[in-house]
């Protein structure tokens, strides 16, 4: 009955489906899950779709408010077509445990009051917390609509890799029986690998609700260029092989290790590039103080738009995070950007990444938290018959990850 309903509405509207996706990570946000789902509803704005964001003021992740926002109960702006409906929520500092679940379920519940007097078709909620389909499901029930639930990281699990919490916590427990509940309620679940799928058919979610729609690369924003030699030159950073990072620096990024290791290169042929902020930030400039390291550069977050430049100046582009079992399962977004730059990757990531940049050839992998193999891949990636091999590879790995085709998969997904 559901499913005729929404196949009328459909109709009406030029097969033009109406989408809500709640979310806690949107742009001026410069994570993955923010550029994932702004560009996804972008395109699906130019296909026809017509898509409202419920999200908060942006504060990622120091829980501190981007300047120009305000934390208001309701304010709406439009970005590129898409509806942004800003919501109240608790801000606190990416870390620790506690306070964090007071953000998400904040969120959570304004989300629910936002939603609950719009008009849709479909509600879609995305992880890497699972709080937001606490709204999504409430939504669905109440507005008789179909609820799609975006998993982007195997949260509660995730926390137990990074031992935020005793693993063996029976609050965890809680969490993570709240979560399968909410897997058998989703019309449909979308992850990011094949891993997560295999993960959640070993939970008893039936296989034929599951759908694979990964991480992807936007080839108009990532290409190759030149080397940016006046912002080089402007790091102090010119005549230097550059190893950067870019992105979260939180505790799952193990940053700690990579700056422990970067003391035994050569410090005057070698910069270490640091962009972005997070929850190990303070401590890893502590760290870098006091053991009086030079050649490492902190640099605070940019936003999407200019990180281009800033790989463009890497010979050398980390992808780390610590050994855990979990991480085997995530293909982290970083891979593609810097593929479609052509860049050579240095992946301290295992299991179904490795697999990726393995079979299209486009970096070295080394074992999370081994130094001696990190300085082995370093050392190989040196070698200029190696990196053309990459950039070879690189090439090939962007063609089959374009996320507008990957955008027009899940849409498709969505209006079924």
């Amino acid at each position: 009955m559901l499913q005729m309903v929404n196949r009328v509405e459909f109709t009406k509207t030029n097969n033009a489906v109406n989408i809500l996706f709640i979310t806690d990570n949107f742009p001026p946000e410069v994570n993955a899950p923010a550029t994932r789902t702004y560009e996804h509803a972008k395109r699906w704005v130019q296909q026809g779709a017509i898509v409202k964001v419920i999200t908060c003021a942006p504060n990622f992740p120091q829980g501190k408010l981007y300047p120009g926002y305000k934390n208001k109960f309701y304010q709406t702006e439009n970005m590129d077509g898409i509806t942004v409906i800003r919501v109240w929520s608790y801000m606190t500092l990416n870390k620790g445990f506690f306070l964090r679940v007071f953000d998400y379920l904040s969120f959570a519940f304004s989300a629910f009051w936002a939603g609950l007097f719009k008009p849709y078709d479909v509600i879609v909620a995305t992880s890497p917390q699972f709080f937001t389909t606490f709204a999504a499901y409430l939504l669905s029930i109440i507005k008789r609509k179909p609820w799609f639930f975006e998993v982007r990281d195997l949260w509660p699990e995730s926390v137990r890799s990074v031992g935020v919490m005793n693993k063996n916590s029976k609050i965890l427990d809680i969490f993570e029986r709240i979560e399968l509940f909410l897997y058998r309620k989703a019309k449909r679940v979308i992850v990011v690998t094949e891993a997560f799928k295999k993960n959640l058919i070993q939970r008893k979610i039936p296989c034929e609700k599951i759908d694979v729609i990964p991480n992807g690369c936007n080839p108009e924003l990532f290409f190759p260029c030149e080397t940016d030699q006046l912002l080089k030159r402007d790091l102090e950073m010119g005549g230097k092989i550059v190893i950067g990072y870019i992105g979260t620096h939180g505790m799952a990024h193990g940053l700690d290790f990579i700056i422990h290791s970067f003391k035994k290169l050569d410090l005057q042929r070698y910069a270490l590039l640091l962009v972005g902020d997070g929850a190990e930030k303070k401590s890893l400039m502590s760290l870098v103080a006091k053991e009086k390291i030079n050649g490492v550069h902190f640099l605070p977050p940019i936003p999407k738009s200019e990180v281009p430049r800033y790989i463009s100046i890497c010979d050398i582009c980390l992808v780390p995070l610590i050994k855990s079992p979990t991480f085997r399962t995530v293909i982290p977004s970083k891979i593609f950007e810097i593929a479609a730059m052509e860049k050579p990757i240095l992946l301290g990531v295992d299991g179904q990444a490795r697999q990726i940049v393995e079979k299209y050839g486009c970096g070295i992998f080394f074992e999370p938290e081994n130094e001696q193999s990190l300085l082995e891949g370093i050392d190989q990636i040196k070698k200029i018959r190696i990196r053309s091999e990459l950039k070879s590879g690189c090439k090939k790995l962007v063609n089959d990850f374009d996320r507008k085709i990957l955008a027009d998969h899940m849409l498709e997904i969505l209006k079924q």
